[in-house]
């Protein structure tokens, strides 16, 4: 295994929690891979793993590394403690908004729809803020029954970024979108489920059991459609669906080793062994 020890608070920490103990529960995102899967964690629980903007950096290094990294082909994102992560850091949003014309995290949220490999959002915790929209980008969000969510943005004076909220109507619908943007309202695991933004709800006691599935059934695919059609699937909900761009991953797909060996496997009555070539 390959580990790299390289997210604004909804509580506050308790005001008895030293700075040195503060500081010990507050890190940067930590990367580790292992085989085909790597995970990303947020590590800042006691500030309920809010990114802040040295972050942002970070992970987008991650995400450049796994893209390049073609052995990766599931990327789990988790948080640290109680809580998967409470998004932007918003007391630092005015420094940073004067720094650059850029979202930065906008930029991160489209890096990590775009990820080569299939992600999923390991939500055992609850998700507040800027987190819903980089959970939302993953391929997949496995939920934990209990959990819930909010997006403050309109009750903290806040025009959310173009993109995020793009991503929200066409992965949720405009109802939806409206409801938690121009509400604040919180909603449950059971709700989240119903409006599409969760996979799965799952008892605590069989959520490790759950996310296994997941991971063993993505990476029994054939890598290389898995990727192509992920692409076109993503292009399609954005509506800049490439005809020919379609066309080709499809004839591309024919001519891999990997649809000769699953035709094998299949007559053979055995599972499959593909190469991703």
């Amino acid at each position: 295994m390959i580990s790299r020890v390289d997210f604004q608070s909804v509580n506050q920490p308790s005001c008895s929690m030293t700075s040195t103990t503060t500081a010990a529960l507050s890190q940067p995102p930590a990367l580790s891979i292992e085989g085909a899967l790597a995970t990303i964690t947020f590590r800042r629980p006691a500030n309920h793993n809010r990114i802040e903007p040295d972050d942002v950096a970070i992970l987008r290094g991650y995400l450049k590394e796994l893209n390049a990294n073609h052995d990766v082909r599931v990327i789990v994102f988790r948080g640290e403690g109680k809580t998967f992560s409470s998004g932007f850091d918003l007391t630092r949003l005015g420094k940073v908004a004067g720094q650059s014309t850029e979202n930065s995290f906008e930029v991160l949220t489209d890096e990590v729809e775009n990820a080569r490999a299939i992600t999923i959002a390991r939500l055992d915790g609850p998700v507040y803020g800027g987190s819903t929209d980089l959970a939302l980008a993953c391929d997949f969000r496995i939920g934990a029954e209990g959990i819930r969510m909010f997006m403050p943005a309109a009750r903290l004076g806040l025009h959310y970024y173009g993109h995020g909220l793009r991503r929200w109507v066409s992965r949720l619908g405009i109802g939806p979108a409206k409801k938690l943007f121009l509400t604040s309202r919180q909603i449950d695991a059971n709700e989240m489920r119903a409006i599409g933004y969760l996979d799965a709800v799952v008892p605590a006691a069989l959520f490790e059991a759950e996310m296994q599935r997941w991971i063993d059934e993505l990476l029994a695919m054939a890598p290389v459609p898995l990727v192509s059609i992920k692409t076109v699937l993503n292009d399609i909900a954005r509506q800049q669906y490439d005809e020919e761009a379609a066309k080709a991953a499809y004839h591309a797909s024919l001519k891999t080793e990997d649809i000769g060996e699953a035709l094998a496997a299949f007559a053979e009555k055995r599972k499959p062994v593909f190469k991703g070539r």
